[in-house]
């Protein structure tokens, strides 16, 4: 087996921008069954969808697993290290996170642990379509152990997100002669205008929700009053999303149409006694598995602030000790069970 640092490298340098994960799913599962082959495990390639699959090691009946993504957002960017990091796209979201889960479980069978497994799925950064089909498939699991940066702190509460499509219809014309058109453009942006209004609830332990105008599109031509025009928002939520779903349809009236296209629920854990803790503010595949492979835990290396940028690294020393806190966890849930 590579060392954390190499594998880690190795890892980041296969892209696996979502929807193009089998290369490193195929990296994985060939390096998963060599340990598997020394160590009486299982590996298996879980279907999903359109050929797509998430890798499954198991030693026993995994009573405990530990999981995490195997899909990185775009643009793709190779790996490099200095002495305190390695960079590269994945490399804290989440590449480190499957080298300290893989070097944890070298750990633990070389303790003779067993009843454990490895669960690496597609999908997250767009539509848990790989967590969705796992918690179709459960295994028996009851902990398990999700890998999302934290910087090592057990997190108590994660947020939830609904995201739409704000659609706006017009009606084309020559631009010399506007009031022959009508402007899909000009009814978007007073639509996200008075959302952008919104004053939207707090939660004491979450925080605010939050509102992302992620991506605008519309429009042929300069020269083109515009028939169509589109917005993609997400809305980070702290609590019920039906007041939010009632005032985004208030907000965007009769200028455009709200197209729900995802709903996580925010989540709060359980605490787990010796580890460090807080709180994040992003969304996780831990609802889309709904507790089907066990009692959810999210906990990893990396911090959440670079992932997503081109500034994405991971601490050396964040992967090391996540390798021994993943390895106690597995053992304390154990011993739990």
């Amino acid at each position: 087996m590579p060392d954390i640092f190499q594998l880690t490298r190795a890892l980041v340098d296969i892209e696996s921008i979502t929807n193009h994960e089998a290369a490193v799913g195929e990296y994985l599962f060939d390096l998963l069954s060599k340990l598997a082959a020394a160590s009486g495990g299982c590996v298996e390639r879980c279907a999903v969808e359109d050929g797509r699959f998430n890798v499954l090691a198991h030693w026993g009946e995994p009573t405990v697993t530990m999981s995490t993504h195997m899909d990185t957002v775009p643009p793709y960017f190779p790996a490099r290290e200095d002495t305190e990091f390695i960079w590269g796209r994945g490399s804290a979201d989440a590449k480190g996170i499957i080298a300290a889960m893989t070097a944890a479980a070298e750990q633990l069978l070389a303790e003779g642990i067993r009843n454990f497994g490895l669960l690496f799925v597609v999908g997250e950064e767009r539509n848990s379509a790989g967590a969705y089909a796992a918690a179709r498939d459960p295994r028996g699991s009851r902990y398990l152990i999700n890998g999302e940066p934290t910087e090592n702190r057990l997190a108590l509460a994660t947020k939830g997100m609904l995201r739409y499509e704000i659609v706006a219809t017009g009606k084309l014309a020559h631009s010399a002669y506007p009031e022959l058109g009508e402007s899909a453009i000009d009814k978007l942006l007073d639509a996200l205008q008075r959302l952008r209004k919104v004053r939207f609830p707090a939660d004491a332990l979450l925080g605010p929700t939050t509102l992302n105008i992620g991506v605008l599109f519309g429009g042929r031509a300069p020269n083109v009053v515009p028939d169509a025009a589109c917005a993609e928002i997400a809305i980070r939520l702290v609590g019920d999303p039906e007041p939010i779903r009632r005032a985004v349809v208030h907000a965007i009236r009769e200028d455009a149409e709200a197209r729900e296209i995802l709903y996580i629920p925010a989540v709060r854990f359980e605490v787990l006694a010796g580890f460090d803790t807080a709180v994040v503010a992003y969304t996780t595949d831990v609802p889309a598995f709904a507790k089907t492979w066990g009692q959810p835990f999210v906990l990893g290396p990396g911090n959440i602030h670079v992932a997503h940028t081109n500034e994405e690294r991971v601490l050396k020393r964040e992967l090391v000790e996540a390798v021994d806190i993943y390895r106690r966890m597995v053992k304390h849930l154990l011993a739990a069970s």
